[in-house]
Formats: structure tokens, sequence, C-alpha cells
């Protein structure tokens, strides 16, 4: 056994292109470190929820630059086989570690198959990619990036000719086609031949921003912004400026791209401490609300003072403000969620007569539903301008909230206060998430494979009304590995991560809100529904 490892290693070391990893994986064989090696050749990377992504290394298991030759060329040959003999794919990528270098083979890939290759200036958001793929009527799209994962991770997302990311089944054709790349001998990888894009693309964008807000809408709100060491700051700056928003304040600790995150430990916004630097510059310079970014900007974080303190609302939260606001402004079409963000966006379309459509996680399948005006998931991403971009955009929906903002400061109100209402207004629908990191998955699977074989009948005292194994799919979403239990004015959603090595449950209790007055009471109780479903599941789970 052993010496089959050794042997795939070494074949494996043969044809690697980078020197790094080449000499990574020399210490590994020459160690006979057997651990090591096992773990980086278990398998290959799997396309999850958002592409491609795995911590850096050598070996199919990690994130290197032949795992990114081989599923460039596998990419190429599943567009040449959809009939794109000669079809644009435009590539951007983010500032972490090997992204530049993985966004050049992806295009000599492409050359080398026939397609035409384009690759973004610079180190750019995501959303820009997204923009670029329709605005240049590519074919497909790259983009390398880790999204808010550790510095140590890097990944590969892609999309298609409509500007979405993949679904089934194109991911299981693409990895077929990747699989069957013989080795990197057989991949032809020329030295020029694409284009090196200039600012004229993402001058498009930005023009395109415009459209976000309203004609004349207040511009008044002041902001704090910390870009996560990633690659939002100038983007965003130039989307404010253009808007006629005030200069937002910098977090300068974190507002120039590092691979390394030093000042945080996740870049995720939703991390503990992750916004720390930024509440600190908001203490100095009392701005109206808080905007971050992660690394790549596809997200965007919201905080707010409350009382004599800053706290970051949750997602859910800004989703239905977002929606709130558009809504307010007369937008027409489909409203679309993720089946674990809240259900308070489903209350507000309904009340305005709107179409309201749920969606298996993740913005490849938000982006589809049919008639899209607005779409959001609790994990910070909104779609705000679906004709401009057609996936999650933290610079858009960061000119949204600041416009919302700027509408309640003229009227002497804040964004809590328009949370206020819709807690009356809809009953309070209060989120939280039990979320468990592993290092060994099999816990994920244990604990799925625990509530499936032993079902809970209530939850926080409360039964459980109905439950379904989504494996089995349902009349409206496709099968994905997850439960969902709808209990008397509450419901939990329990699902592997499709981007992190975590077991993930959403929680949601609705308590009806009589009055204004009754807000305080009404909290209470759903804080305390929820620290009760949290501890009650976890038990359940056996997490």
């Amino acid at each position: 056994m052993h010496d089959e490892l050794i042997a795939q290693a070494q074949a494996w070391l043969t044809e690697d292109p980078d020197p790094e990893t080449r000499t990574e994986l020399a210490r590994l064989i020459d160690a006979q470190d057997h651990t090591e090696l096992a773990a980086r050749f278990a398998g290959t990377l799997q396309f999850g929820t958002a592409g491609l992504r795995g911590e850096l290394g050598a070996g199919p298991m990690r994130m290197n630059r032949s795992v990114v030759i081989r599923a460039a060329a596998g990419l190429a040959a599943y567009l040449k086989k959809q009939g794109h003999e000669n079809g644009l794919v435009v590539i951007g990528y983010d500032a972490r570690h090997k992204s530049h270098d993985f966004a050049q083979d992806t295009a000599a890939v492409m050359t080398g198959a026939g397609l035409r290759a384009a690759v973004l200036p610079r180190p750019l958001p995501t959303p820009v990619l997204a923009f670029a793929i329709r605005h240049l009527g590519a074919v497909a799209g790259v983009e390398v990036t880790a999204s808010h994962n550790p510095p140590r991770d890097n990944g590969y997302k892609v999309y298609l000719g409509d500007g979405s990311q993949i679904v089934p089944p194109a991911d299981a054709d693409i990895a077929a086609e990747i699989a069957a790349v013989p080795s990197l001998t057989t991949v032809h990888r020329p030295t020029e031949g694409w284009d090196t894009l200039d600012d004229t693309v993402l001058d498009a964008y930005l023009a395109r921003t415009d459209a976000v807000l309203a004609k004349d809408s207040p511009r008044t709100a002041r902001t704090v912004y910390t870009a996560m060491h990633g690659v939002g700051k100038d983007v965003l700056l130039a989307a404010f400026a253009r808007a006629g928003f005030p200069e937002p304040e910098l977090v300068t600790e974190q507002a120039d791209p590092d691979p390394d995150f030093p000042t945080v430990a996740f870049p995720n916004p939703e991390e503990p401490g992750a916004m720390d630097l930024a509440f600190a510059t908001a203490r100095e310079t009392a701005p109206d609300l808080i905007i971050a970014n992660d690394p790549d900007a596809d997200r965007c974080a919201v905080a707010v003072r409350d009382g004599d303190a800053w706290r970051m609302l949750r997602g859910d939260e800004v989703g239905a403000l977002l929606a709130a606001h558009l809504v307010r402004r007369g937008a027409t079409g489909t409203f679309a969620e993720s089946i674990v963000s809240s259900s308070l966006l489903g209350r507000i379309a309904e009340k305005a007569g709107l179409t309201h459509v749920e969606t298996l996680t993740g913005f490849k399948w938000i982006a589809r539903a049919q008639g899209l005006r607005y779409g959001y998931e609790e994990a910070l991403g909104y779609c705000v301008d679906p004709d401009g971009v057609r996936d999650k955009d933290g610079i858009t929906a960061a000119l949204l909230i600041t416009e919302l903002a700027s509408v309640l400061k003229e009227e002497g109100r804040t964004l809590l206060d328009l949370l206020d209402d819709l807690a009356v207004e809809h009953g309070l629908h209060a989120t939280d998430q039990l979320s468990v990191r592993v290092e060994d998955l099999s816990l994920i699977a244990a604990a799925m494979r625990r509530l499936r074989e032993q079902p809970p009948t209530e939850l926080a005292g409360l039964p459980i009304t109905r439950t379904e194994d989504l494996t089995q799919g349902t009349e409206n979403l496709p099968p994905t590995d997850g439960l969902r239990y709808t209990l008397d004015g509450a419901r939990v959603i329990v699902r592997p991560s499709g981007t992190e090595p975590k077991l993930k449950c959403y929680l949601e209790v609705i308590v009806p809100v009589p009055a204004h007055a009754d807000l305080p009471t009404s909290r209470a109780r759903a804080t305390a529904l929820l620290e009760s479903l949290k501890r009650d599941l976890s038990a359940a789970a056996g997490i």
C-alpha cells in the first residue's frame, strides 16, 4: 500500500510545473510521510457550492497549478463539446497566494485548446468578473478566489455564459472531462496568445452601478469601510464617489490586499473579532453605518450603532432591509432567497404582491430564479442588480444599503427603526446559527446519520410538525444533503457546508409583536427560544 502511494506521489511530482509544490512534495516523499501523502492523494478536489476550493499545497487534494491546469483543460473540453469552439473565456482573480499564477495557467490552457481567453487587468472583485462575462459576450468565466476562507486556501469558481455559477449537470460533466485528462503533458499551454484587459470593463461595471440607486435619492449617510485585506477598496471607493456619497472612512489596517490577512483569524466579517478594527474606527469617527466586504468583495456586511455600542446586522436583517427598500421604491419581479435564509422575505414579498421563490443554498441557484429582481442569502450575499451581475455583489449591495440609510437619515430614522417596523408588521423573525467546524469530516456524516436514524420529535419544547429529508428533493427543490424541520413557530435546517469543513444548522423563530412597546418582550422570548433550539439540536445531533 505504501509503495503504491509513493509511486502515485512520484508520478505527480514528475508532472508538477511549480517549483514550490515540487519541493514540498519531494520533501514528503523523502520523509516517507505516509499519513500526509495519503491525505494529499485520497482523491481529487470536487466542485462544491462555490466551485473548486481547498488548501494550497501539492497533490490532487490540494489547490495547486497542476490541479488548476487539469481543471482548465476539463472546462475547455466541456466548452468545446458544447459547441463553443472559438468562444471567449474571461478570467478574474483575487489577491491570494497563487491567484495570479492560476489565472495565467487558465488563460494558457484555454488558448492552447483553441478558445479565446481574456484576463482582468489586476486583482478585482468577483462581481466584476461576473459582470464581464455577459458584458463581453463570453461563453464562460473563471474567478480564482477562496472568498472568505483562511489564508492557506484558494479556489476556482466557474461561470457559464449566462453569468451565473455552474449547477448540475454542468459541474458533473466538467468533472468528468477533468478526470479524463490523461496527464499534464497532453495539455497544450502556450506562453502567449491571450488578452490582458484594460480598465474598460471595470469602467463599464462602475457605470452599471448607477442602475442600483434611485434618481435624486439622498446620498448623505457617512460610512466606515473595511476591505478585510481584500480587493474591494478601490472599486468601492470609485462607486461611492460616482454615486455622490461621502467618501468612506477606511479601516487603514485592512484597506489594502494582503494574502496573509494579518489582522484577522478568518477574513470573514461574520467571524468573531474580524470587525473589531472597524468598530474602533467607528468609535473615533461616528459614522451612520459600517460597511465591510469579504476579501473578494462579493459579500457585504453592515454594522450599526445600537445604543452606545456597534453591532453587526445579521445577513437576514440586511436582506429584509434591502427588500423593504426596493418594495418602497416600487420594484417588481421575483424576490428569491436560499432555503436557509429568513422566511421574512416571503412575508414582505407577499404583502407587496410580488413573487417569492426559495432555492437551494448558493447564488448559483438564486441567480436562476425566473424573473429575478432581488436575491439574497443569509451568508451576507445580495444580488440587487441581476441585469448587471447575476451573482452576489458586495459593491452594489453597499451602495443600496447606504442609500437606504441616507433616506432614513433624512427622515430622522435609522436602519434599526426600520427593522422594528418590519417586526411589528410581519412578526419578529429572529435567526441564528449553530455551526461546528471539524477536522474529521466523518463527524459531519455521523451527525447527519444520527439525525436521520433517531429524528427528534420536538426542539425547545416546540413540537416538530414536519420533517423533510432534502436528499429526496421536494416539489420545488432538487435533492441536496440536508434536513428541514418545521416547528410550531420555528424552523430548523441542518446541512454540511459546501465550502468549509463545517456542519451548519440554521435556526429561525417567529414571535408575534402586537405593538412597538412589545418589542423588548418579544426579543427576549425569541432569544430564549433560539438558545433552547441550539442546546436541543446539539444534543440530538451529538455535536
